[in-house]
C-alpha cells in the first residue's frame, strides 16, 4: 500500500506539472493536440482526471496511515504486557507477615477518659 501511495503521488505531481506546462505553452502545443480553441468540455475532462488522481492518492495514503496506526497500537499493547511481565519477574510478590492485632485490656473502663499509662516501666 505504501508503494502504491508513493506512485500515485508521483503520478499526480507529474500530471499537474504537465497540465501547467501545457497551458503555459498553449499557443505552440495547442495545435499539436487539436485544441486551437480551448473548449470548456476539454477543461472539465482535464480537471476531473486530476480530481480522480487526487482522490485515489488521498484514499491510499489514508488507508496506509490507518494500517500503520493499528500496527503501532498492537505493538504498544504487546510492549506493555512484556513490561508488566518483566516487572513481575524483577519484583516478586512477598507475603507480608501479618501483624498481631493488639488486644484491648478487659480492665479498661468504658468511660471516655482512659487511665494514665506509665511508659517508663516498660
Amino acid at each position: 500500500m505504501k508503494t502504491l501511495a508513493h506512485y500515485l503521488q508521483l503520478a499526480l505531481l507529474a500530471y499537474f506539472f504537465l497540465f501547467l506546462l501545457f497551458f503555459i505553452f498553449f499557443e505552440s502545443l495547442g495545435s499539436l493536440f487539436g485544441m486551437d480553441p480551448i473548449a470548456s468540455s476539454s477543461l472539465v475532462k482535464v480537471f476531473l482526471t486530476g480530481l480522480l488522481l487526487f482522490l485515489a492518492t488521498w484514499i491510499t495514503k489514508t488507508l496506509h496511515t490507518k494500517g500503520l496506526t493499528e500496527q503501532i497500537k498492537k505493538m504498544e499493547i504487546e510492549m506493555n504486557s512484556v513490561k508488566a511481565k518483566l516487572y513481575d519477574l524483577e519484583h516478586p510478590k512477598i507475603a507480608q507477615p501479618s501483624k498481631p492485632v493488639p488486644q484491648k485490656n478487659q480492665e479498661e473502663s468504658s468511660g471516655m477518659i482512659r487511665p494514665r499509662q506509665n511508659f517508663t516501666d516498660q
